[in-house]
């Protein structure tokens, strides 16, 4: 789009049934549109106000599912009018480098188009990462492409990694009431969290219910008629009805003819660009997950906007692309924006930390979501902003307050800003006004 609205003449290659991507139809919305129907379950089994029989009709996997298709099929129409409007002819079919100015289409039925470019983005996405021992066509065996095909509702999961995949299946998984194994490789939860955050997502996934097994690495494993065994290389052997592997994802750049114009996937298929999306070919850029971290498709927005502005004239704003929040759909939510205290004391930073938990603020006790806090990371002198870090309902609506300060220039970007604003009462935003007062009084 911004391509086609910098004048440029753009076409789009896609090779699955319908546009959109995996974002639209295997990760983000779907997922999403899962997880708040989850989460109105969950309600409903709290509230205890239907019988048991409605109760398990709701709980049912394929019933939950059902409610993200009516939002895919809306997204598909909404990026399908984009191109209409401007004039963006999408091609259907798998794309080919032949050079590095021609590609070949390659459709379904076996036809052939080529087209000729000056420039070319490759946006291409990932997809799980499959270990080649592991029989993913068991129907007990799902990756995070899989899962959301499930028709019936497990007793059990075994989810195999922790990364930011793993922990949101998890969550929702626990909160329809099945039991989960959430297996870590790593010492903690999503270490590039700030340590208080991944304490709280600890504790409140082990509070309800959620079995935590870190630094551990598997060995096999083993489907049976009645569920999966999955093997530990510590000796430990643990049986689920189903198992969910999330343990990192692989680019898509297969078979795209990249040996032609001399691009070289790494080892997980992902692609090496510098600091303006491009690749070893200097008129061929490339963004999104096929780029690998941070793997967010807020990211790949911005990275798809910042490629084409600067094919086109050479140059582009880096705030574009620069302190993109981090958006995890756990039960609560986390939110995280710049640095953590981790990486603001081994910078020697003389920062201050300014607080306000939800339990004390008006608006969660109506609504009794009262599990979270706010976090303001501050320089001491001059009181910018550092960090912004959120734990709990709607965290991800709410770290956009801050991220609206903290892009400020100088002295505008100023933790005085939540205490000389008045806000409405009551409501979560006031959080800023209560962390960044409980900020200052750490200083005097």
């Amino acid at each position: 789009m911004q391509a086609a609205k910098l004048g440029r003449s753009v076409a789009v290659v896609e090779r699955m049934e319908m546009i959109g991507g995996n974002c639209t139809h295997k990760g983000t919305i779907p997922s999403k549109a899962l997880r708040f129907a989850v989460f109105q379950v969950a309600n409903l089994l709290t509230s205890r106000l239907v019988d048991s029989e409605a109760l398990a009709k709701a709980r049912s996997f394929s019933n939950l599912r059902r409610s993200a298709r009516s939002v895919i099929e809306r997204q598909v129409d909404m990026r399908q009018s984009f191109y209409d409007r401007n004039s963006v002819p999408v091609y259907d079919g798998h794309a080919k480098f032949r050079d590095p100015h021609t590609i070949d289409i390659y459709d379904e039925l076996g036809g052939k188009r080529t087209l000729t470019a000056k420039t070319f983005v490759i946006a291409t996405g990932s997809r799980p990462f499959r270990p080649p021992e592991i029989d993913f066509d068991h129907r007990l065996v799902h990756d995070s492409d899989t899962i959301l095909d499930l028709q019936e509702t497990p007793r059990s999961i075994s989810v195999f990694g922790a990364g930011v995949i793993g922990c949101e299946y998890a969550s929702m998984f626990r909160n329809i009431g099945v039991k989960v194994n959430l297996i870590n490789t790593r010492d903690k939860l999503l270490e590039f969290l700030d340590d208080e955050i991944i304490d709280a997502l600890s504790y409140h996934l082990r509070d309800r219910g959620v079995i935590l097994r870190h630094r551990e690495s598997y060995e096999r494993v083993e489907p049976v008629d009645n569920g999966v065994i999955l093997h530990l290389k510590s000796g430990k052997q643990i049986k689920t009805d189903i198992l969910l592997w999330a343990a990192g994802r692989s680019g898509n750049t297969n078979d795209l003819g990249l040996e032609s114009v001399g691009i070289e996937p790494d080892s997980r298929g992902l692609l090496h660009v510098d600091e303006h999306f491009r690749t070893s070919v200097e008129h061929i850029y490339a963004v999104g997950d096929v780029i690998g971290q941070p793997s967010l498709a807020s990211a790949a927005y911005v990275q798809g906007r910042y490629a084409a502005f600067h094919l086109v004239h050479g140059e582009c704003e880096r705030a574009l692309i620069e302190d993109i929040p981090t958006g995890i759909y756990t039960s609560p939510e986390i939110s995280s924006l710049g640095k953590t205290e981790r990486e603001l004391t081994e910078m020697g930073v003389p920062y201050e930390v300014g607080q306000s938990t939800f339990k004390s603020l008006a608006r969660a006790q109506i609504t009794g979501q009262t599990v979270g806090m706010l976090k303001l990371l501050f320089h001491r002198e001059t009181l910018q902003l550092l960090g912004i870090h959120c734990f709990g309902a709607n965290a991800s609506e709410i770290i956009h307050i801050g991220q609206a300060i903290m892009s400020q220039p100088g002295e505008q970007n100023s933790l005085r800003y939540f205490v000389n604003s008045t806000f409405n009462y009551p409501t979560m935003a006031e959080a800023y006004r209560v962390a960044a007062l409980n900020g200052l009084n750490r200083l005097f």
